[in-house]
């Protein structure tokens, strides 16, 4: 599952919509939403994460939240480090292979690290 994914479950179940009838009404197949949801599908074109901001009705905070979190909701990544350390290429090459192995504590530790804005 993504961030948008998950994100957009907690919406949907908060407001008591299933996904068939979400899908009905943003003129999407229950297929591609199910997708969507469970990280199945490509990250969100920008048109369908202003479709889920304005069926949510969300406003300020929120429709950053959904921007953001669409923007980091792509399942599957490419890293090219061409021109770049040697160091960095076995560092990407080495956690694509562990990610799935990697504790969620880890995974948040990595993450804090990357949020720093001192990092250079």
């Amino acid at each position: 599952m993504t961030p948008f994914g998950k994100k957009i479950r907690q919406l949907r179940k908060a407001r008591n919509i299933n996904q068939k009838q979400m899908a009905a009404d943003l003129s999407i197949s229950p297929a591609y939403l199910s997708a969507l949801e469970h990280g199945h599908r490509g990250k969100p074109s920008w048109a369908m994460v202003q479709k889920v901001i304005h069926y949510f009705e969300l406003i300020w905070d929120e429709a950053e939240e959904i921007e953001n979190l669409a923007r980091l909701s792509h399942p599957r990544i490419i890293v090219d480090t061409s021109g770049l350390s040697p160091e960095t290429t076995v560092f990407v090459n080495e956690l694509a292979q562990k990610i799935q192995s990697l504790p969620l504590k880890k995974i948040k530790e990595l993450s804090e690290i990357l949020a720093r804005k001192d990092n250079k």
